[in-house]
């Protein structure tokens, strides 16, 4: 592969010429802020929370999306650049609830971490906000349509399963809002609450709901496992607290990893100290079943058993 040596932030760096420039920033340690890219969804620019600057030419660009060239010169941080990032995080700071403090998402929030970088404020007004819906269907996923900055980073990881693709945009302009199949509820829906989505949402809007109310990032210990269920081996922690493990949670499910229920589920009962009931779908409905339902194990179990009596 051709590489091509471009300039950002005054710091020379030489990288392939299929790169991007955010791509490019992060070689030289550089974090350009973005909450709709993600290097292993599809690039749709959404944010524009990633424009920079480059030399040359009249507009500001999408880092996430403009190619490097050889001899560019990009500036991440200049005066205009920042300007626009300011602009842009005061307007989804204005449709957003301003409960930082009780979110199960702060300390993790790139909202949060990009608002308090640019020094930009929660403040009143009398304009429209985003209906406070919250759906509390599902016993896994929590979604909060008031916290949803429609980045569509839960929409694309969806689609990446040919299965599921449950997630999808419904409505227009400001009535926009992020559906599962034809807005219904996480139960009704033809979700498999494997996580994918919340793994992916930058803010609080989708949230695991086994691990609410428990820790928070700061307040527990973080230890990163592979899960057993199957060869794909995805990649989960187990959050500890005061000595006991007291939840599980997915991690990002790159390298093609689909991340499934039954996996989450078997990561769960092996590692947290007192896993809560689980729960399965039956008929449009979430109802809870024993650990030996829910992971299919009747027929295991039954062999085992079988073995032990002929012992």
């Amino acid at each position: 592969m051709e590489n091509v040596t471009l300039t950002i932030d005054g710091k020379k760096v030489t990288v392939p010429k299929d790169y991007y420039v955010i791509q490019a920033a992060k070689k030289v340690g550089i974090d350009i802020p973005a909450l709709c890219y993600d290097p292993n969804l599809e690039v749709v620019s959404a944010c524009r929370l990633c424009l920079v600057e480059i030399e040359g030419r009249k507009k500001l660009e999408t880092s996430c999306s403009t190619k490097v060239k050889e001899g560019m010169v990009v500036y991440t941080e200049s005066e205009k650049v920042v300007a626009i990032r300011r602009e842009i995080l005061q307007l989804l700071l204005d449709n957003h609830p301003n409960d930082c403090l009780t979110c199960q998402k702060a300390g993790e929030c790139l909202l949060q971490q990009y608002a308090y970088r640019y020094d930009v404020k929660f403040r009143e007004h009398d304009g429209a906000r985003r209906p406070n819906y919250v759906d509390t269907s599902s016993p896994y996923i929590l979604k909060d349509d008031s916290k949803c900055i429609l980045c569509g980073k839960c929409v694309r990881t969806c689609s990446q399963v040919h299965d599921r693709k449950v997630l999808s945009f419904a409505g227009r302009g400001f009535d926009t809002r992020i559906v599962a199949d034809a807005d219904f509820s996480l139960e009704e829906s033809t979700c498999v609450s494997c996580n994918r989505c919340v793994v992916a949402c930058p803010v609080g809007a989708l949230i695991d709901r086994r691990v609410l109310g428990k820790t928070r990032v700061w307040d527990s210990e973080i230890k990163s496992i592979k899960c057993k269920a199957c060869n794909y081996g995805c990649n989960f922690e187990v959050l500890s607290k005061k000595g006991k493990n007291i939840a599980v949670r997915a991690k990002a499910p790159s390298e093609g990893r689909p991340l499934c229920l039954k996996g989450r589920l078997t990561t769960e009962l092996l590692y947290v100290d007192e896993p809560e009931t689980p729960y399965k779908k039956e008929n449009g409905k979430f109802v809870g079943t024993s650990w030996k339902e829910a992971l299919e194990l009747d027929g295991v179990f039954e062999k085992l058993l079988e073995e032990e009596k002929s012992k």
